[in-house]
């Protein structure tokens, strides 16, 4: 008789983190890091006297796509 059990291949379940969880930590970083965004880009403006190349949307919008993929790989 043949024992299958010890020779069966190891699947591992590949699990993604939750897509609610992720985007409701994105959205609560893009909100704290907004009003900094905001400031930067104001004083920004206001010393070199021109419009910087990127908004404060999108810089704020940056962030919270560096920060939160790294709280969900620790």
């Amino acid at each position: 008789m043949t024992d299958f059990t010890t020779d069966a291949p190891m699947t591992r379940a590949r699990t993604a983190p939750p897509k609610r969880e992720y985007y409701a930590y994105f959205t609560l970083i893009f909100v704290a890091t907004l009003p900094l965004c905001i400031l930067t880009w104001v004083l920004s403006a206001a010393r070199r006297m021109e419009l910087p190349a990127k908004g404060p949307f999108a810089k704020a919008w940056t962030q919270a796509r560096i920060i939160t993929p790294q709280i969900f790989s620790a």
